[in-house]
Formats: structure tokens, C-alpha cells, sequence
């Protein structure tokens, strides 16, 4: 087991640089020693960061080989565009480095092939850093399922609904990568927030698999009436023809039976959901009203008045609350550590995997599987939404596979550099003030 270890950042955007700075900036065993990207500006910013919090002097490139090509980088941390994820992890692992990726779908299915690969013929992990699988209240359900409180899993759903029509229309403005994708793709782009946590859910991989799938997509009309009345006359988006509809509906079968329903909602005015629900012959939790509701509970003969009972997820937090956020929620500063600390957790076990020289908790071939609906959505689309047949990436694996079991975290291991995230909260405290003193005047 190494003491500490050694990363390199590729892709400083808003996400990266939200990451580096707010989560792998705070952990004791990591060392940033190079950052990346195409941009000049978000380069610099990159490495300044690392200079400010933790004083040493990092690499800065925009050519990410140049990472690759440093002997003592343990892993590489890819937060660039969509487009990018594949290639930048598949030459990490040739260049023997853990790879870790940020979410988003494949583009086709011979990258996702060559991704599973060349982790096999390197022997080196990839993991999708897929937050949402570390979720409080998807670890939570995750742990219900386990115990048996909803019985045989029947159906699962999730969504991304996320309104992103001033990311999409500003793409041009902002440097990003979402504009060029909806004007000329049509899928399931994002699947992978409801996407993961269901798979744990449903074992896939593990003793079960997604067999077959239908993607459907509404008209695209919502970035358009966005445009046209948020963007100036004769802007050159005006005119533009928008590929990706408003809302794709996706339908999974698994090979055990379950179904799967997704849906991408991000281009009309909605409030932020990712709709997260499990259902089975004893209950079900509902992410949109956050309740759960159990077939031999009290509250279940009331069927037509449930709303009364919406939102009494917390009663159950005491028994169910999963191992993981139990230890968590022992930290007095975690929950300002990316998005109410899940980000954290989740790189927490990447580096903790890359430590101790062990298989990452999300692997090479849940990164394929997730990422793989994009492509066979647009196929489905394209052909009237037509069912196509899910690939096999574990290629007959899945059927004897253990359980997976997920990360055991203790907090002793944390690793927390409390300078750090004392910079980093004086630094909110700041700008709070100064959005307050400008509000007020």
C-alpha cells in the first residue's frame, strides 16, 4: 500500500476545476503534480489552485501525453468533454496509470469495446466517477434492497431532468461541448446519474444483465422558443436546427426479468429531478416525493390519501442509512465537500482503490454498460425506435460474477487536509458576504 500518491488532471472546466479544487485538493495522500487543458486560461487557473492550497508546483501542459509520459503519475483523472472520456482513459491504462473518468455517454460502441480491452490486456482499472452511485439517499435505498424491505425488485426508473437551456444556447460563449452535441445528436446523452445507482440495484453485471432496449424522442422545440426570445435577432443560433429532442424516453428488459425506464428531460423549464424510483413486491421509494412506501406498514392502507405521508424518508434513516454515509456524516465539514459530499466519497474510493492496488468499485465494465445506452438510444431513435440488443461487455462473466460489494469506508481513513478546507470555507464565507453587501445595496 502506498502512503501517498501521485494524479494528474486532465480537462479544467467548470467541473474539473470544481473537483480539483473543492475534493482531490482537500485529501492528505494526494499530490497534484500536473493539470491540463486545451485552454491557456483554465490550465493556469488549474495549476494556481494547486499552488495556493497545497504549495507545490505542478506540471501544466495542454498536450495530456505529456502526463502520461511521467513515471511517477499513479492515476490520471479525465474531466474533459464528453467526447474525450474513452481516448484519454483507454492511453492512461496503456501507459500503465489508473484511469478515473467523469460521466457522460459513449459515442460508439468500438470505444467502449476497446475501453474493456485494454484494461483486460493492461490489467490496469478504469472507473466511472459516477457520484450518484454515492448518493446518500441512493446508498440508503441500495442498502433497503439489500435487507429485503422491498422485497423482489419488479421496475426501477430515473432521469436526468435538468433544465440546461442556457448552458446549451450559451455553448459558445462558455466553451461547451453540450451545444455541438444537441445540435447534431439525437439520444440518450447523460444516463448515467439514474443509471448507476439502478445497476446496483439490479446486480447488473453481477449476476444479471440489460438485454435489449427502445429509445424514443419527442419533437426539439424547447432550446429554439429559448432562443428566440433570450438570444439577440440575428444571432447565428436562431436559424440553427437543434437534433436532440426535448425529452428521450429510453425502456431497458434485464436478463432476470426487471425493466428500466430513463428519461433525459433538460431542454424545457422544469425543476431539477432526477426521479430516481425502485419498486418491488413489498414497496418502493419515490426520489420526487422522497417517501417510501412498504406494504405492511401502517401508512400503506392509506393508498388514495399517500400524499399525507410524502416525504417520511427520514424515519428511516436511523435503521437504513447506508455504512458508508454512517461514517461520513461523522465529519464536521462534509457536507461542503462537492455536491453534499458524494464527490467526495466517490474519489475517495478511486484513490483509495489506486493505493492499495486493487479493482476500482466502479469498474471497467460498468463504465462501458452505462456509457453504451447513448449509442444503442441514437440507434433506436435513428430506426423508428426500433429495439436493439445490449452488448455483453463482461463477455459471459456477468452470469457468475459475486454480488458486488461496495467500498467499506471507515473514517479514520479519510485523510482530510483541514487546511485546506479551512481556505476553501473562508473563501465561501467571503463570496457570501460579498453577494450579501451587493444584494443589500
Amino acid at each position: 500500500m502506498k502512503e501517498k500518491i501521485k494524479v494528474g488532471v486532465v480537462g479544467l472546466g467548470g467541473r474539473g476545476y470544481g473537483l480539483l479544487r473543492h475534493v482531490i485538493l482537500t485529501m492528505d495522500d494526494v499530490e497534484v503534480v500536473a493539470v491540463c487543458d486545451l485552454y491557456e486560461d483554465r490550465m493556469n487557473r488549474g495549476g494556481d489552485a494547486v499552488e495556493e492550497f497545497r504549495g507545490n508546483v505542478p506540471l501544466r501542459t495542454q498536450n495530456y501525453k505529456d502526463i502520461l509520459a511521467m513515471p511517477e503519475v499513479d492515476a490520471v483523472v479525465c474531466t474533459t468533454s464528453w467526447r474525450d472520456h474513452f481516448r484519454i482513459c483507454i492511453d492512461t491504462m496503456k501507459a500503465g496509470k489508473y484511469a478515473a473518468s467523469e460521466v457522460g455517454g459513449a459515442y460508439s460502441l468500438e470505444e467502449c469495446w476497446e475501453l474493456v480491452r485494454t484494461s483486460e490486456e493492461t490489467g490496469m482499472p478504469c472507473m466511472m466517477m459516477e457520484n450518484c452511485c454515492y448518493g446518500r439517499d441512493e446508498l440508503m435505498v441500495l442498502n433497503m434492497v439489500k435487507k429485503g424491505i422491498f422485497g423482489e425488485i419488479v421496475h426501477c426508473s430515473g432521469g436526468y431532468r435538468h433544465d440546461l437551456r442556457d448552458e446549451v444556447s450559451h455553448g459558445k460563449e462558455i466553451r461547451h461541448y453540450r451545444l455541438e452535441n444537441y445540435l447534431a445528436r439525437n439520444c440518450e446523452n447523460y444516463p448515467t446519474h439514474e443509471l448507476g445507482p439502478i445497476a446496483r440495484v439490479l446486480d447488473i453485471n453481477h449476476g444479471n444483465r440489460m438485454i435489449s432496449l427502445v429509445s424514443m424522442a419527442s419533437k426539439s422545440a424547447g432550446i429554439q422558443e429559448y432562443i428566440r426570445k433570450d438570444r439577440e435577432p440575428d444571432h447565428p443560433l436562431q436559424k440553427a436546427q437543434f437534433a436532440q429532442g426535448d425529452v428521450i424516453t429510453t425502456m431497458i428488459k434485464c436478463a432476470r426479468g426487471e425493466t428500466i425506464t430513463l428519461v433525459l428531460d433538460t431542454s424545457l423549464p422544469r425543476p431539477y429531478s432526477r426521479g430516481f424510483h425502485v419498486q418491488g413486491t413489498k414497496g418502493m421509494f419515490e426520489e420526487d416525493n422522497m417517501s417510501v412506501f412498504i406494504d405492511d406498514s401502517p401508512e400503506a392502507h392509506d393508498h388514495f390519501g399517500w400524499k399525507k405521508h410524502w416525504g417520511n424518508i427520514e424515519k428511516y434513516r436511523e435503521e437504513y442509512d447506508h455504512p458508508i454515509w454512517e461514517q461520513f456524516m461523522k465529519f464536521e465539514l462534509g457536507q461542503s465537500l462537492g455536491h453534499g459530499g458524494m464527490d467526495w466519497i466517490e474519489f475517495r474510493a478511486f484513490f483509495d482503490a489506486v493505493k492499495n492496488g486493487t479493482q476500482t468499485p466502479i469498474d471497467v465494465y460498468d463504465m462501458a454498460t452505462w456509457a453504451a445506452v447513448s449509442v444503442l438510444s441514437e440507434q433506436s431513435i435513428a430506426n423508428g425506435s426500433a429495439p436493439v440488443f445490449f452488448p455483453d461487455f463482461t463477455d459471459g462473466k456477468w452470469v457468475t460474477n459475486p454480488p458486488h460489494v461496495e467500498w467499506d469506508f471507515k473514517i479514520e481513513n479519510a485523510n482530510l487536509n483541514t487546511e485546506v478546507i479551512e481556505k476553501l470555507e473562508a473563501a465561501m464565507r467571503a463570496r457570501k458576504e460579498a453577494a450579501m453587501s451587493v444584494s443589500e445595496n
